[in-house]
């Protein structure tokens, strides 16, 4: 199922299920489903994938032998990566932005099972990490590799339009349940799932508003960086869209006391009511911040009575394996 005239490989199970929440629904007082892209796959699955298999087509179509991307030390973009790299045959080598742990836990746990070549450089900021892929990327290419480089996250345009196909794929599963989409919310890492989003959305002719919940930077920087990727994947898909920062909708009330890559008090209190309620599992990183938001906005009446309201579940499992050890959830 390629609406999009691009190169792809199938990396994931799709369509991912459009599920309604009824009990959570119920407790809020407003209509949730969730859009369960937890579960395309690829060791545990998340939205990822959809990016991936993009990225992946344009790495194999050049030749390329050796992926290299980065991400934080529990990130899931690297995890899924190394999936799809040793699905289809290729090295992958992750450069991951913190301090090596002492043990190795949740994402970790699983690139060590796939016996990944992981390096972990601690620095302040993502600037260095790139300088030190760039000399990895010279260094690899006199040993005459063929390396391919996917930014964190893979959040350029072209991993975007993994979700620009997504929201094709969430709009006919909506009009298949004769339902109108008012909201689509989800969390923020890096912007390349809201990009997508906000491209599919208007190619789709549809009025859902896109809903980012920032887990990282404050709005002002997610605003920018949405555009420019959406922009960036409208121009690979050769389609007239002009996507400001202004059309942009985030919120960064919700990272969290502790910031990035650490669980919060309400984002655990989200995860709970999601479980007890629904069966569904939130991870601290993600969706159980998302989520946070969505809660918050509900009762601060952001969303008009009556609306609909689909939450991107983005995946990240793995991570409440360890950032949630030994931490009381009661």
């Amino acid at each position: 199922m390629n609406g999009l005239k691009l190169p792809r490989i199938k990396l994931c199970q799709l369509p991912t299920g459009l599920e309604p929440a009824p009990n959570l629904s119920k407790k809020l007082g407003i209509n949730i489903y969730f859009k369960r892209d937890d579960n395309t796959g690829l060791a545990i699955g998340g939205n990822k994938g959809r990016k991936l298999e993009f990225l992946l087509a344009d790495a194999v179509e050049k030749g390329a032998d050796v992926i290299i991307t980065t991400g934080g030390v529990q990130s899931n973009h690297t995890r899924m990566t190394c999936a799809a790299c040793r699905k289809l045959g290729l090295e992958v080598i992750l450069i991951l932005k913190g301090k090596r742990p002492a043990t190795f836990q949740g994402n970790l746990l699983l690139e060590r099972l796939m016996d990944a070549d992981i390096r972990f450089i601690d620095v302040p900021s993502y600037d260095e990490i790139n300088s030190a892929v760039d000399e990895l990327i010279d260094k690899l290419k006199s040993e005459d590799k063929r390396p391919y480089y996917i930014p964190v996250g893979g959040s350029v345009g072209l991993g975007a339009c993994g979700y620009v196909d997504g929201a094709f794929e969430l709009f006919k599963q909506a009009d298949m349940q004769d339902m109108d989409i008012d909201y689509i919310v989800n969390a923020v890492g890096s912007g390349g799932t809201s990009a997508g989003l906000e491209v599919g959305v208007r190619l789709a002719k549809k009025d859902s508003k896109i809903i980012g919940i920032s887990v990282d930077e404050e709005k002002s920087v997610f605003k920018q960086d949405i555009a420019r990727i959406a922009q960036d994947c409208a121009d690979i898909l050769k389609i007239d869209l002009s996507i400001l920062p202004q059309d942009i909708i985030v919120f960064d009330d919700y990272i969290g006391e502790h910031g990035y890559g650490k669980p919060s008090r309400k984002g655990i209190e989200a995860i709970k009511l999601v479980a007890q309620t629904e069966g569904i599992i939130l991870d601290p990183v993600y969706s159980g911040k998302a989520m946070a938001g969505l809660i918050d906005l509900v009762k601060k009446g952001y969303f008009e009575e009556g609306s609909n309201i689909v939450f991107m579940h983005t995946g990240g499992t793995p991570a409440l394996f360890d950032m949630l050890v030994d931490k009381k959830l009661d």
